[in-house]
This record gives C-alpha cells, structure tokens and sequence, in this order.
C-alpha cells in the first residue's frame, strides 16, 4: 500500500545513496549479495560498499561487457550480483551478454543503469539512453523498472534482492522530488493510481510521474480532468489498469524520459490496440533525437519533458 507524499516540492535522498544503502541492507541480510561496478564507484557511491563489507564489491574496470559475465558466472555459483554502470553501458553496450549469459543461461543479474534521459547532464551524447527500456524489455522474464522517487526505488531494490531472473532499475543518481511516503509498498506488474480524473488518463515513470501529477493540477484549473498512473514497472505492464482507467476516457497520455520507440508508450498502445479500446493515444517521449550536452534542467526543457510540454501534449490530442 502507498501514501502520497504530504509535500511533493520535497526531495529525498540522492538516488545512488539510497541505492547503496538498500544493498547494504541485503548483504546484512544474505551473504550472498554481492556489488560490481564499472569503474564508476566515486560516481554510483558504490565504493562505500566496500568499506563496510570488504570483499564484496568487485571493480571490474572499463570493461562492462566483461562485468555482466562475471557478475553472470557469479550468479551461477550461487551469489545474487547488483552491478551498476551509466545506463547505455548497463543495457545497449552489453545487450548480449545479459541475454545469452543472464536471460538464456537462468542467471540472476540486477542491473541499475543510471542517469538515464536528460539525467545524463554535462555527460552528453555517448552516455545518453533513450532506449535502455526498449531492449530490456524484449528479454523474456525481465523485469523493467523506472521508480518515481526514493521511497519507491528503495522499495524495488530490497525486492530484487529476494528475486531470481534479470531485474533492470533505471534511476537519476541525484535526488528528486518526493511522490511516495517512506514506508510505502508497491506491486511489480501492478500501476498506481495517484490521481483520479474524467477525460483524459496520463500513464507516466520514472522522475517524470511529478511532473504528470504538476500537469494534471494544471489541466483541472482549466477544465480538462485528468486520472493520473504511475506505470513505475514497465515489464511487466498493468494492463488491466491502462483498460480500466482508459475506460471513457477521451484521450490517454503517455509520458517518459524515454524514447517513443520500445518503452512505455508502445507497451500501453501495444495494449490498447489488442484490446480494441478505440481510444486516441499520445506517445509523450523523445523522437528521433540523439542526446547532447547540457545541465539536466536544461535538457528536460530541450527535449520537451516538462508538466508545460505535457500539457500541451493533452491539449493538442484534444483539439
């Protein structure tokens, strides 16, 4: 069960923080769990990991593909492997050997790919992801995973590591702004419904979900109601909520730091086609755009991921 937060301008932890402590907490738990990194633990704050349980953090160095076969052949022995690199070296960089070695092979492997979208920043370009979620989710039995904010990313963390299968996280390594109450509990496979509207139904993840429920607030001060889902697993997807809440409504809405192409919009039309909703969909995400260099704020307004853009999104789908 969840609480919305009481003050959603809030922010919590930084993300890779709560990452680290959430680890942190497994090990303590199980012997088993173990962390690799990629030659970015001053980044991910994996390193401190090792200072308090030497031995179980593995630096495998620039070489990412070489990481998810050990932490891929340490599954096999019996230990329960977190890794962590920038997002398009956890995913597209190393796609094959999460598939033969991970997937194929039965293993577990829990992934975080970080900074994904506009939350790569000064990085620029080569670190930018607008498709990690597109390729995960063609793995059978993956789980795909962009949580709202820290409550919710702690939540996922401590549940993979009970979890056999290949598990992705995608997450801002800063902080961001608060949706959930610590405590809160979620549902893998299962949405949440934050907000409660009558013509149009926004289905978002990741830091995004603030802005969609910023939107809605916006759109009810002009008339237009707006039911409002954080769709914080991917894969696998709600389908029963996205038909529910679709249900006569005028338009739905996707919105992602993500491309339109393999993420959350295809999956929630990929649902409504074969049901046969008949209803309009906007895919809200980035199209066809390569990522460049720019602090985070100013890339969420370059590839138009704001609550100002989102509004203009539900307007055009309604004129």
């Amino acid at each position: 069960m969840f609480t919305l937060a009481k003050n959603r301008d809030e922010k919590g932890m930084e993300l890779r923080d709560v990452m680290v402590d959430a680890i942190e907490l497994a090990m303590a738990d199980d012997e088993r769990v173990v962390a690799l990194e990629a030659d970015l633990g001053g980044a991910s704050r994996f390193t401190n990991i090792a200072k308090k349980y030497p031995g179980r953090l593995i630096q495998c160095g620039i070489a990412e593909a070489n990481m998810i076969g050990v932490a891929a052949g340490m599954s096999s022995e019996g230990y329960h492997p977190f890794t962590h690199t920038f997002g398009p070296f956890s995913t597209r960089r190393v796609f094959d050997q999460i598939f033969l070695s991970g997937a194929y092979a039965h293993n577990t492997l829990n992934i975080f790919g970080s900074d994904p979208g506009f939350a790569v920043g000064i990085n620029g370009g080569t670190h930018t992801t607008w498709e990690d979620m597109a390729l995960m989710r063609t793995i059978p039995g993956a789980i795909v995973c962009d949580p709202a904010d820290e409550t919710q990313m702690r939540w996922i963390v401590a549940e993979y590591a009970k979890m056999e299968g290949i598990h992705y996280i995608r997450a801002n390594r800063k902080n961001v702004r608060n949706v959930y109450e610590p405590g809160s509990t979620f549902e893998f496979g299962k949405g949440n419904l934050l907000r409660q509207g009558s013509d149009v139904l926004i289905v978002a993840c990741g830091q995004l979900v603030s802005e969609a429920l910023d939107a809605a607030e916006a759109l009810e001060a002009e008339g237009v109601s707006c039911s409002v889902v954080d769709m914080f697993c991917v894969k696998p997807l709600d389908e029963e909520l996205v038909l529910s809440e679709a249900a006569g409504k005028k338009l739905v809405v996707t919105f992602e730091n993500h491309g339109v192409i393999g993420g959350l919009g295809d999956a929630v039309a990929a649902t409504l086609a074969e049901a046969g909703a008949g209803i309009k969909l906007v895919r809200h995400g980035v199209k066809e755009r390569f990522g460049q260099v720019g602090d985070p704020a100013w890339l969420q307004k370059d590839f138009h991921l704001t609550a100002d853009d989102l509004v203009a999104s539900v307007k055009g789908g309604l004129a």
